[in-house]
C-alpha cells in the first residue's frame, strides 16, 4: 500500500486544451510586476578598476570611484563597506541593484584582518534575513539584502596570487559565490594572460577554493556543459570603460590610446562580453538560488543548530 502511493503518477496528456499551460505566462506576469533583486559584492584593492567596471557591466553610471586622489587625503585605515541601491529598468524589467563596495581593502601596511568586515557583513545580511524569517509576522516578500555575488578583482601581475589573495578567497569561498576577476588586463599580452590565468586557478585548486558556477543535479547536459565551459574560462580578463569610442563609425565603450583602441565588447580584446553575459543573461537567477539554497541554508542550519544546544544547555541547568 505505502509502495503505490510513493510511486510516480502516470503522465496523462489532456484531450483537449484546459489552459494550465500558460501558468508560466501567470508567473511572469507577477515576477516582472514585483521586480527583482540583484546584491553584488566588489572586493580587491584600490586603483582595479571595480567601479568602472560595474558602471560598464549595467551601462550605467552607478559607482564613483573611492580611491584615494589627493596627497593630502588620508589613507583608510580600516576595510570599509559602502553598499549603494539603483533601479534599473530594461524593457519594463526593473532591476534593484544593491552594490557593495569595500573601500580600503588590502591598503594597509597591516592588512592581517583586513578581511573580517567583509565576511561579517555577508554573515550580518543572512542574520537578518533569518530573524525577519522567524518572526510571527513576518513581511509577505521579506527583503533580500543576502549577497548573490562577490567579484574578486585579482592584480594583473603576471605571476600568480598574493597569500592574502588565497586567504581572503577562501573566507569568501564558503559563505557567497565568488566570481575572480583579473582587472585590467589590456596591461597584459595575450599570452601573459593566458600563462598568468593557468597559474591563478593552479593555485585555487591547491588550496581547495571553490568557486561558483556550482553542479547540482538538477542540472541538464546543457546547463552542466555551460558550467564547464565557464569554468575553463575563470578568471574572466576584463577591460572595463565608461568612454566611448568611435570604431568604423560605430561608437562603443574602450580605451583609446597612442597604440589604438580597446574594444570593450570586442571578445579578441578582453572577456567582458563573457562575464556580462554570464552575470546577467544565463546565472543570473541562478546566483540568487544558490545563494538561498546553500550558502544561507548552511548559515541557517548552523544557527539553528547552536540555538537549539543552547536551550538544551539551558534546560539542563534549571533542572540542576
Amino acid at each position: 500500500m505505502a509502495a503505490s502511493m510513493v510511486s510516480q503518477p502516470e503522465e496523462i496528456t489532456a484531450g483537449s486544451y484546459v489552459g494550465f499551460d500558460t501558468i508560466t505566462r501567470q508567473i511572469e506576469f507577477k515576477l516582472v510586476k514585483r521586480g527583482f533583486q540583484f546584491n553584488v559584492m566588489v572586493v580587491g584593492q584600490t586603483g582595479l578598476g571595480k567601479s568602472t567596471l560595474i558602471n560598464t557591466l549595467f551601462a550605467s553610471h552607478l559607482v564613483e570611484s573611492k580611491g584615494r586622489t589627493e596627497p593630502e587625503v588620508a589613507p583608510r585605515a580600516t576595510t570599509e563597506i559602502h553598499p549603494q541601491s539603483h533601479v534599473i529598468v530594461e524593457n519594463g524589467v526593473k532591476l534593484r541593484l544593491n552594490i557593495i563596495d569595500t573601500p580600503g581593502y588590502g591598503d594597509q601596511i597591516n592588512n592581517d584582518g583586513c578581511w573580517d568586515p567583509i565576511v561579517k557583513y555577508i554573515k550580518d545580511q543572512h542574520s537578518a534575513y533569518l530573524r525577519k524569517e522567524l518572526t510571527a509576522m513576518r513581511d509577505r516578500f521579506i527583503p533580500d539584502t543576502r549577497i548573490h555575488c562577490c567579484l574578486f578583482f585579482i592584480n594583473p601581475t603576471g605571476h600568480t596570487l598574493k597569500p592574502i589573495d588565497i586567504v581572503v578567497l577562501k573566507k569568501l569561498a564558503e559563505v557567497v559565490n565568488v566570481v575572480p576577476i583579473i582587472a585590467k588586463a589590456d596591461s597584459l599580452t595575450l599570452e601573459e594572460r593566458e600563462v598568468f590565468k593557468q597559474r591563478v586557478m593552479s593555485e585555487m585548486l591547491h588550496n581547495q577554493i571553490r568557486l561558483y558556477p556550482f553542479d547540482s543535479e538538477d542540472n541538464d547536459e546543457e546547463e552542466l556543459q555551460l558550467n564547464e565551459r565557464i569554468r575553463e574560462m575563470l578568471p574572466f580578463a576584463v577591460v572595463g570603460s565608461e568612454r566611448t569610442v568611435v570604431i568604423d563609425g560605430k561608437p562603443v565603450r574602450g580605451r583609446k590610446n597612442r597604440w589604438g583602441v580597446i574594444n570593450c565588447e570586442d571578445e579578441r580584446h578582453c572577456e567582458f562580453v563573457y562575464l556580462r553575459n554570464f552575470l546577467t543573461r544565463t546565472h543570473l537567477q541562478d546566483l540568487i538560488e544558490t545563494t538561498a539554497q546553500i550558502h544561507y541554508e548552511t548559515f541557517r542550519s548552523k544557527q539553528l543548530l547552536a540555538l537549539k544546544e543552547s536551550s538544551a544547555k539551558a534546560q539542563q541547568a534549571s533542572q540542576a
